[in-house]
């Protein structure tokens, strides 16, 4: 959801009418993930894609029906043996399902504000959605915490489908499920509002201004901290989503990091670089990296053992930080510690 909702926010407000369609079941592989979004209005303005183009086109026009009727409709994809309309054969060999529906539907205005809601603040939460069976298109918000907003249409079904989605939130994947219920089978699909990853530089010199361009248009969000208020100001960093005017290792120990958190240490100054490297390296977090010479990255190991730094911990820092590309320019230097950055976001040793 988070791909097009700035497009679906501006469509409302220009009173248009909103269909969305979301890949909801994939066999084989595909361009694009289960729980990708195509938004589109009557207008023939469309926002996503569900598979990278080659059905796009008869999403749309499955859309417009959609926005006339009212009515949710399941389209499969793919060869089944059944000469069916919708049936088209996908040149990837994948076969795919997607669940096509009225934003305006009563399930929808129910829960968009809230959706809304956590995507603003950044929070872990699912949207279950019956996508096959009695009550299809009912939907029902689960947060993180277990409490819940709207109704998938019975009740077994409400506390069966919660408890699939609680175990989601451990592995963090968008999936389906069927479930039986009075003896009827009934198909959920969970679509999970994942937090975005946080991007957390330490230091707002030249290196900054670009790595947080880079950042934003991966999907990061973006958090510099820097005492110094003549580089930590928004007319250096109009885009970072958060500045922080403040000591390092003191704003990292309140910021609650985990596996969500990139952690990139550039400002070359080792009162505030070394202090921050001890708490972010002692927190469950994803990537920490520092700027620096591969000559002095002995000395900073052992600068971090007396700060109380364990070999263990130790062996997350990335230091030089980015992986080696001959980067020279900031923006190369940026771009090499962002593709190092991914490549702990996917498990890729850079070995």
């Amino acid at each position: 959801m988070r791909e097009v909702i700035a497009e679906i926010k501006n469509w409302q407000k220009d009173g248009k009418p909103v269909a969305i369609a979301t890949n909801v079941k994939r066999n084989g592989m595909s361009l694009r993930p289960l729980g990708a979004k195509m938004a589109m209005t009557d207008q023939m303005d469309i926002a996503g894609s569900v598979t990278g183009g080659c059905i796009e086109g008869t999403v749309y026009e499955e859309a417009q029906k959609v926005l006339h009727t009212h009515q949710p409709h399941l389209l499969h994809y793919g060869v089944t043996g059944d000469e069916k309309p919708w049936d088209i054969g996908l040149s990837c060999g994948t076969s795919l399902d997607v669940f096509v529906e009225d934003l305006n539907s009563a399930a929808w205005q129910t829960l968009f504000p809230s959706v809304q809601e956590a995507l603003r603040k950044n929070q872990l939460a699912a949207v279950a959605t019956v996508i096959v069976g009695t009550g299809l298109g009912n939907k029902m918000m689960v947060y993180s915490d277990g409490q819940c907003l709207g109704d998938l249409g019975n009740t077994q079904l409400n506390e069966e489908a919660k408890a699939w989605i609680k175990e989601l939130f451990t592995t963090q994947e968008v999936n389906w499920k069927e479930f039986t219920i009075a003896g009827e089978a009934v198909e959920i699909f969970a679509d999970l509002l994942i937090p975005d990853a946080r991007m957390i530089i330490i230091g707002a010199a030249h290196i900054a201004i670009p790595l947080v361009e880079m950042a934003k248009v991966m999907g990061f969000y973006t958090i510099v901290i820097d005492p110094r208020e003549a580089f930590a100001n928004r007319d250096r960093l109009p885009s970072v989503d958060e500045l922080i005017v403040d000591w390092p290792s003191t704003t990292l120990e309140k910021l609650n990091l985990d596996e969500s958190s990139y952690v990139a240490v550039i400002s070359h100054d080792e009162k505030l670089d070394n202090p921050a490297l001890a708490v972010a390296l002692t927190r469950p977090t994803r990537y920490v990296g520092v700027l620096g010479t591969k000559k002095n990255v002995a000395k900073r190991l052992e600068t971090l053992r007396e700060l109380g730094v364990s070999e263990e911990q130790l062996k997350k820092l990335h230091a030089p930080i980015g992986l080696h590309i001959g980067a020279e320019t900031p923006e190369e230097i940026a771009l090499s510690i962002l593709a190092e950055m991914v490549t702990a976001r996917h498990g890729i040793s850079k070995a």
